[in-house]
């Protein structure tokens, strides 16, 4: 795997939270050595407008390539095909059960499939609330299967003053998984505070 980049899926399905999907495509982009695969379903595409005011075209334009989710007979849909990891942002309740239960009806859908079987990251950022007990089901089941479930809950220690600290704090976290150096991402450093100051 040396004399290729990295190859990262990122793949946009309809849930809210599309701005995750597109920061990450922006840091994946501007680092070294990484090469992004880009699939975005059509309810992604809705919620691209809706949320961002931005179109599909202008989303393509951050990955290095791009697949079209009918398209089952893509390069990612192998497994022969070196992936190292793939990362749902935002993942839809459908498309995780879809994914829990093997139901590979789409590109998104069978390159996660791909990915499960072989045993290489998956992480899904799963946006729903509250959670019923198909959806707590089917995130232990993919759990069971050696995804990662990632709900996209922000952190509030590293004081964010806007919504995008608070985004760009997620996407640090998600970047920490798939193992990406990412030196300013903003670390735990310990409670602050006198009684915690004091040397042991």
């Amino acid at each position: 795997m040396a004399d290729r980049p990295r190859r990262i899926v990122v793949a946009l399905t309809g849930a809210t939270g599309a701005t995750y999907g597109v920061q990450l495509l922006k840091r994946l982009h501007a680092t070294a050595g990484i090469e992004s695969h880009l699939i975005i379903s059509d309810a992604a595409t809705l919620t691209l407008h809706q949320e961002l005011d931005l179109q599909r075209r202008d989303v393509e334009a951050l990955a290095h390539v791009v697949h079209r989710n009918r398209d089952i007979g893509a390069s990612i849909a192998s497994g022969s095909y070196q992936v190292d990891a793939m990362v749902v942002a935002p993942c839809s309740m459908k498309t995780l059960a879809a994914v829990a239960h093997g139901f590979s009806d789409n590109l998104v859908t069978r390159a996660a499939d791909v990915i499960l079987k072989e045993r290489r990251r998956l992480v899904l950022m799963v946006r729903e609330t509250p959670f019923n007990l198909a959806h707590l089901r089917n995130m232990t089941s993919v759990t069971e299967m050696g995804g990662i479930i990632f709900p996209p809950l922000p952190s509030f220690y590293h004081r964010p003053a806007t919504i995008a600290d608070m985004v760009e704090h997620t996407v640090d976290r998600v970047m920490d998984l798939l193992g990406i150096e990412n030196d300013q991402a903003a670390r735990w450093g310990g409670m602050k505070g006198e009684q915690n100051d004091r040397p042991a």
